[in-house]
């Protein structure tokens, strides 16, 4: 059954897909913008969210684990330095403030940063709806043929054969990133991605399953990070991270090469020629892909280094390796590792395998539907973005698809971290005001 929302009376400005950061930080744009001018100037928008509450990388909230980007590229600050959605506004809400400063970091807590993000998205509830997965956008055409609004259709997943209807000037799309798995990898109650590492172990430890070996695949942050979060959780445990690589890479946060997710180096790297723009992602690849904060790196030695001291090595790490084969059968798994230089293989028998082998952005186009055809792509058969995050459309369209995240090809590496996000934000709110007072100027 398909119901018209509000019986299809009303035209939202502005749908977002999505309700993490992205479109959390343009939530507030808009209703910033919304409380300086006259009713007739503000902006109608509404946020469809298919979680049934808010949530980021829940499953990654490890207890010590920090942030990777300062305090201050929150939600608001780059934007609106003044706003009362800073994440500085948050810790004085909850009596923090000071006792934040005196730890001389601009780094918080990750859970902490956590509950800042459902701080800022309890205020903008009212914009939200939560259990709404959408599953296609209709473009809608008037009586010549032009494209003005998008139909977008969704379902509460707890009762898919329910869809709802409702009707948009303009979408923003900001469906975040989904687990990367190697090819042919079978998912189980042993073998998992490292997203799901808080609530898997959680499991393991209500069911009471026996962990002795653990094996971690991956050489970033998140592989390092649940290394050594396994090895302090299963203090019994032998923890294998295996790695293509001789050793974790610390990653490149020094000031120069930081500038890479600054917000005017997204205009240099949208006018660069491609094979500028590749030989940038080439150089600047270690400031976050595969690399690690290199105080966890020298963590992890000194833990290994003192067991060796001590006799009693339970962290391993198989360097210049590979998985080469998982086989599961009732009491365990088997695990064929190959060392690379030589080609000796090694049998592991263990109980547990997490692939921290990344994320990569969702692909929009199977969402985007029949609205998808009205979008030319790139040579690399890439959706073309403007430099304002809209979607280059087929001149029969001014309805608009703004696009969050899914844009490294052509904005950056910044385009998936939260490094630019309130920026980007005001200027997705910046162009669709623009846009809207010309639409309006026209009809008048």
């Amino acid at each position: 059954m398909t119901t018209l929302c509000n019986g299809q009376e009303h035209v939202y400005d502005l749908l977002g897909i999505g309700f993490g950061p992205s479109n959390l930080a343009l939530a507030i744009a808009i209703e910033e913008h919304n409380a300086t001018v006259s009713p007739d100037e503000r902006l109608s928008c509404g946020f469809l969210e298919k979680q049934e509450r808010f949530g980021w990388h829940r499953g990654m909230l490890i207890d010590n684990a920090t942030m990777q980007v300062s305090f201050a590229k929150d939600l608001v600050t780059l934007r609106n330095p003044a706003s009362d959605f800073s994440f500085l506004c948050y810790l004085q809400e909850k009596g923090r403030l000071v006792d934040f400063l005196n730890q001389k970091t601009l780094f918080p807590l990750r859970l902490e940063f956590h509950d800042y993000f459902e701080w800022a998205a309890a205020r903008m509830r009212h914009l939200v709806e939560y259990s709404a997965e959408v599953i296609a956008v209709e473009p809608v055409a008037d009586e010549d043929g032009v494209v003005t609004m998008f139909d977008v259709i969704s379902r509460d997943p707890r009762d898919p054969a329910r869809t709802v209807v409702r009707r948009a000037r303009n979408i923003s799309v900001a469906v975040g990133l989904e687990p990367h798995l190697p090819p042919d990898t079978v998912v189980s109650g042993r073998v998992w991605h490292n997203s799901e590492l808080l609530p898997r172990v959680a499991e393991l430890a209500e069911s009471g399953t026996p962990v002795r070996r653990a094996v971690v695949l991956g050489a970033g942050q998140s592989a390092a990070e649940v290394a050594e979060y396994l090895h302090r959780t299963f203090a019994d445990a032998e923890i294998c991270a295996v790695f293509a690589k001789y050793g974790y890479t610390p990653a490149d946060d020094s000031p120069f090469a930081n500038r890479i997710f600054d917000p005017e180096a997204v205009d240099v790297y949208f006018n660069a020629p491609p094979e500028v723009k590749r030989s940038l992602m080439d150089y600047h690849r270690a400031t976050n892909y595969s690399a690690v904060d290199i105080d966890l790196i020298e963590s992890l030695y000194a833990t290994r280094y003192q067991e060796l001291v001590r006799g009693t090595p339970r962290l391993r790490l198989l360097n210049t390796s590979r998985i080469r084969d998982v086989r599961e059968d009732d009491d365990g798994l088997d695990i064929t590792v190959e060392h690379l230089p030589s080609g000796r293989r090694e049998t592991l028998r263990a109980d547990l395998l997490v692939h921290a082998t990344g994320y990569r952005p969702v692909d929009v186009v199977p969402l985007l539907g029949e609205a998808a055809k009205l979008c030319p792509r790139d040579e690399e058969d890439a959706l073309r973005v403007g430099r304002d995050h809209r979607v280059e459309t087929l001149p029969q369209v001014t309805a608009g698809i703004y696009l969050q995240g899914a844009t490294e090809h052509t904005h950056g590496l910044s385009a998936t971290l939260l490094s630019t996000t309130a920026v980007r934000a005001g200027e997705i709110r910046d162009d669709l005001l623009a846009r809207l007072r010309e639409l309006t100027r026209a009809r008048t």
